[in-house]
C-alpha cells in the first residue's frame, strides 16, 4: 500500500475462478494488470511523479517471471531458466529499484534489479529473500532473510553489505524496512520455542511487540514525525 496526493493505492490479486490475476485498487477501483490465464500477484505498488509501479510475478507456463508493470503497460525484470519474483518496488530520482529472488536449484538468490540490471545479495548456497527495498540519500536497503543451514536468519542489506539482526538458535524473518533521519526500521518475527513474535529492529536493537503467548508477526513498518 502506499499513498500519493492523497490517493491510497494497495497492490494484490484475485481469484477469478480458474486463476489468480494481478491487480491494484486506486482509491477503491480496481486495475486489472493481468489477463488471468495464468497466476500472478501484484506484491508491492509505488507511484513516482504520478506514475505507478507495480511489482509482482507471473507463471509463464513453466516457472515463474519477475516484472513490474508502469501505469499498467509490463516490463520483465527477468525472463532466463530460473523462477524469479519481484517482491518489493521504489522508485527514487528516476530509477526504479525492484527486490526479489532467483531461483536456483532448490535455493534462491536475494537480489534486486535497478534499472533492470540485477544485483545479488546471497550466493545460493542457501535459501534467501528479498522482501523490501528502499532508498534513503543514494543509500539502498534490502530486507530480507536467509538460511544459514540450519535455521532463518533475520537480516537487511545497505549497499550490498549484509547486516545480521538475529544470532538466536531460532528461526527469524525480516520483512519490510524503512529509513527515516538516518535510522533504520526493520519489521519482522522471531520464533520463541512457542509461537512467533512480532517485532521491529531499529538500527539493529529490537522492539518487541508481542509478549509471544499468541503467534503473531509485524509485516510492514512505516515512520512519520511526531
Amino acid at each position: 500500500i502506499t499513498v500519493a496526493n492523497g490517493d491510497v493505492y494497495v497492490a494484490g490479486y484475485e481469484h477469478n475462478g480458474t486463476r489468480d490475476a494481478a491487480k491494484y485498487w486506486k482509491n477503491g477501483t480496481e486495475v486489472v494488470l493481468t489477463d488471468g490465464s495464468q497466476n500472478a500477484y501484484a506484491k508491492s505498488i509505488s507511484v513516482y511523479n504520478g506514475d505507478i509501479y507495480v511489482a509482482g510475478y507471473e507463471f509463464n507456463g513453466i516457472r515463474n517471471v519477475a516484472k513490474y508493470w508502469k501505469n499498467g503497460t509490463e516490463v520483465v525484470i527477468a525472463n532466463n531458466s530460473q523462477s524469479t519474483g519481484a517482491l518489493s518496488i521504489t522508485v527514487a530520482s528516476g530509477d526504479i529499484y525492484v527486490a526479489g529472488y532467483e531461483a536456483r536449484g532448490n535455493n534462491k538468490v536475494a537480489k534486486y534489479w535497478k534499472n533492470g540490471v540485477e544485483t545479488s545479495l546471497s550466493d545460493g548456497s542457501n535459501l534467501a529473500y528479498a522482501n523490501s527495498i528502499t532508498v534513503a540519500n543514494g543509500d539502498v536497503y534490502v530486507a530480507g532473510y536467509e538460511k544459514n543451514g540450519i535455521i532463518y536468519v533475520a537480516k537487511y542489506w545497505k549497499n550490498g553489505t549484509e547486516v545480521t539482526l538475529t544470532y538466536n538458535s531460532a528461526n527469524a524473518f525480516s520483512y519490510d524496512i524503512s529509513v527515516h533521519n538516518g535510522d533504520t526500521y526493520v519489521a519482522g518475527k522471531e520464533y520463541t520455542g512457542s509461537n512467533n513474535v512480532a517485532k521491529y529492529w531499529k538500527n539493529g536493537t529490537q522492539v518487541l511487540l508481542t509478549d509471544g503467548s499468541q503467534k503473531a508477526s509485524a509485516q510492514s513498518i512505516f515512520v512519520v514525525e511526531e
